[in-house]
């Protein structure tokens, strides 16, 4: 599959003379007709819902959008539910699934109403103790153990996982939850990544049914709603075909018939906790070509780096690289595309087959539109960069400015000298 660029070599010249590279940019089309297909391939499911996985682009332009098609938010954090509440998502569109919890964080979490996703059999006291009295609705995260395999191969090591209970924690867990005031239940599991094949949902759903049919059987628990969080991923290299999200929805379908309904639990609500797949492929960082290098290798320095897009560097991750105006020129020039961090690592490219590129090129790092800009970081004093939103209608929005010296300096104001830099 070709990775075509959703922005032109004469968009991006009018762009940077307003906004200056590298910036991360998101097409608004692109994103709408994802999430209405999200929508659509679940909705033989009366209470389907898709919570976005902030942690992936949390940007409230972006979060609102889907919110549009009724996506609420995953958040893991403190800030993230501050974030998703500020824009008027709170109480049950919001899923709170975190991990080595702080009591702040669970107190916020209960005060605006949010659906909480315990990791761990121990924070039922925490959490009880906390708030005094357990929420009516919880949820536990289920973490099996093992190697996740598929007919495709080994897809993930659930049992290396930090998360979730064990399959003895759960039963146990929902005993000790049902003998206090809980009443609504929910299941969730996470047990594999960036799965790029139509088959992890359906397999995955199957394993959850069939849990929660035992469930009710051990523990006379009747689970509402069982979330099968994220996982679904996308193609990052142009071999890899893209999931089908209408098949997928179609195929959990076709288990939950088989599993739920005979067991009189067909009113069992589906969640989804997607970032990668609903934002990945829809964003991308346009940065400009601004060195080139001849020693022991080719090298071609441009003006983004790893505090951009920290994939490259974190994982070895590929992500494909449009030279724009060169689309159909021959990749006949091997580079190492590097930023200018002081680490070895800052490379978005090694040994990449390329156009032949010039300084004042522009390059397109496809599939940051998840885990790319929210990654950022301020190592050798970087400044993140804007985000913009390529609108429908053609125009561009900036939906978060690019940081100044002065943001970098902001938390030394007990230092007078730093805010003399700016008077």
């Amino acid at each position: 599959m070709k990775k075509v660029p959703f922005v032109t070599k004469e968009k991006i010249e009018e762009i940077t003379k307003t906004y200056p590279t590298p910036f991360h940019i998101y097409d608004e089309k692109g994103i709408r007709e994802n999430a209405k297909a999200v929508k659509e391939a679940f909705a033989w499911n009366k209470g389907f819902k898709e919570y976005f996985a902030v942690k992936a682009t949390p940007n409230p332009f972006l979060m609102d959008l889907l919110h549009e098609y009724g996506c609420g938010c995953d958040c893991s954090s403190l800030t993230e539910l501050m974030l998703s509440n500020a824009i008027g998502i709170r109480g049950e569109d919001i899923m709170f699934s975190s991990n080595d919890t702080p009591r702040e964080d669970y107190e916020y979490a209960a005060k605006i109403g949010a659906i909480i996703n315990l990791d761990d059999i121990t924070h039922i006291d925490f959490l009880e103790n906390i708030l005094g009295k357990l929420p009516e609705t919880m949820s536990c995260r289920y973490n099996p153990g093992g190697i996740f395999q598929m007919s495709n191969g080994i897809m993930d090591n659930p049992g290396d996982s930090k998360y979730g209970f064990t399959t003895e924690q759960l039963f146990e867990g929902f005993r000790i939850l049902k003998e206090k005031s809980v009443t609504r239940f929910g299941l969730h599991a996470f047990l594999a990544s960036n799965t790029v094949t139509n088959e992890y949902y359906p397999q995955l759903a199957g394993q959850l049914f069939e849990l929660a049919v035992k469930l009710k059987e051990e523990t006379g628990v009747s689970v509402s709603f069982i979330n099968l969080s994220g996982g679904v991923g996308i193609p990052y290299t142009p071999e890899q075909e893209p999931n089908d999200i209408r098949l997928i929805g179609e195929g959990v379908r076709k288990e939950y018939d088989k599993i739920l309904v005979p067991a009189g639990m067909g009113d069992v609500a589906i969640y989804t906790e997607m970032g990668r797949f609903m934002m990945g492929p829809y964003g991308a960082l346009v940065t400009q070509a601004i060195h080139e290098k001849h020693t022991h290798k080719e090298y071609i320095g441009v003006d983004a780096c790893a505090v951009n897009l920290m994939r490259p560097a974190m994982y070895g991750a590929y992500h494909h690289i449009t030279v724009l105006g060169k689309e159909d020129a021959p990749c006949d020039h091997q580079y190492d595309v590097t930023g200018s961090l002081c680490e070895n690592n800052d490379k978005f490219a090694i040994d990449r087959m390329l156009p032949a590129i010039e300084k004042g090129d522009y390059l397109v790092i496809h599939d940051t539109g998840a885990h790319g800009h929210s990654m950022g970081y301020n190592y050798n004093g970087k400044l993140r960069s804007a985000e913009l939103l390529l609108k429908e209608d053609g125009s561009v929005q900036m939906i978060r400015r690019a940081e100044t010296p002065k943001d970098y300096f902001a938390t030394l104001d007990c230092f007078e000298m730093f805010g003399k830099l700016f008077e």
